[in-house]
């Protein structure tokens, strides 16, 4: 048996939620509905115009929502980051912790600011991210633990180290240990703004294949350049030997490459107010059941469960109660 489920990598972030209109966001020229990558002034400035606002904080970074989730179902995860050794720092860490994730953190951390994440939620339940990356900008090789890599069942790789020269270069050595290994591969797209300003180190990052992709039907559609479901479908399989497409109310579509079967999954009806983290969550509830010996379509129904329920409240994370209850109730 392995040590680990599932081995993580990716930008350790901690987030801060803001409830706007998107009249506010076009006053400060923030694009909608996306992930921007600003500097620390920019951050600042923007943090300044939202001082009348209490903001909720959480240890975040969409890698770390997926793996935290696996802890939450009951499954062993370790997760690599990089967090600067300041009072932001701390909290990650101790989160992590107290969430059951293992994570090379334990050793002495350098001098920095830690990333921060400002989540800007509209009342259509959109998510708009503008995110200092801070010292986790810097994650590079360094932070892998190579035999933690090898004692995983998976490894899961966050599509927005491309966005970083060292982080990519990280995700790449992971994945090539993973496989040396026989250790199965997963990656999410993360972000259209990703596929569309990154597609070369997403594609470095994916290599021949990996064992398992994520993504939502716009960043699927962004992929394969083409609006065309159908094609999306079948150009999937030229990057991963199995997928998972997120269609938000509409569920989504599971491709299970070990049997050559796809699966059309409903999601509950519901009333979405936040829809931050529902994708990681997703990822997370799909990569726990996978290693539970869970089948696709089952898989994808409880990670449409979960996620149906993340977006009927605010904040990237269910309690862990909430997604006990899941689990109880999808067996």
């Amino acid at each position: 048996m392995k040590k680990y489920h599932v081995y993580g990598i990716g930008n350790a972030l901690v987030d801060m939620e803001f409830t706007v209109d998107p009249e506010w966001l076009i006053k400060m020229n923030v694009e909608k509905g996306v992930m921007t990558l600003v500097d620390e002034d920019r951050q600042h400035q923007l943090l300044g115009e939202l001082d009348a606002f209490k903001a909720k904080r959480f240890c975040g970074g969409s890698a770390a929502n997926t793996i935290i989730a696996v802890a939450q179902y009951g499954g062993r995860s370790f997760y690599s980051c990089k967090v600067a050794g300041d009072e932001v720092g701390d909290f990650y860490f101790e989160n992590l912790l107290n969430e059951g994730v293992q994570t090379n953190l334990k050793s002495k951390r350098s001098e920095g600011i830690t990333g921060k994440c400002m989540v800007l939620i509209t009342p259509d339940a959109d998510r708009t991210m503008n995110t200092y990356l801070g010292i986790s900008e810097g994650l590079s090789t360094n932070e892998i633990v190579e035999k933690e890599i090898i004692d995983s069942e998976y490894l899961y790789l966050e599509g927005y180290l491309c966005s970083s020269p060292t982080g990519k270069e990280a995700a790449i050595k992971a994945r090539e240990i993973a496989e040396r290994a026989g250790v199965k591969t997963s990656l999410t797209l993360s972000d259209v703004a990703m596929v569309r300003f990154f597609r070369e180190g997403l594609t470095d990052m994916l290599g021949k294949k990996v064992d398992m992709l994520f993504c939502n039907e716009d960043e699927a559609k962004a992929w394969v350049e083409s609006d065309n479901f159908e094609d999306v479908l079948k150009k999937l399989k030229e990057v991963a030997h199995s997928y998972s497409i997120t269609r938000g109310p509409r569920g989504a579509v599971v491709y299970d490459g070990y049997k050559g079967d796809w699966h059309t999954v409903k999601a509950p009806e519901v009333h979405a107010l936040d829809t931050t983290g529902a994708g990681d969550l997703y990822a997370g509830t799909f990569l726990y059941a996978m290693t539970h010996g869970i089948n696709f379509e089952a898989a994808g129904n409880l990670a449409c469960m979960a996620s149906s329920r993340l977006v009927t409240q605010y904040g990237a994370r269910l309690l862990k109660d909430q997604i006990q209850e899941l689990k109880l109730q999808e067996m």
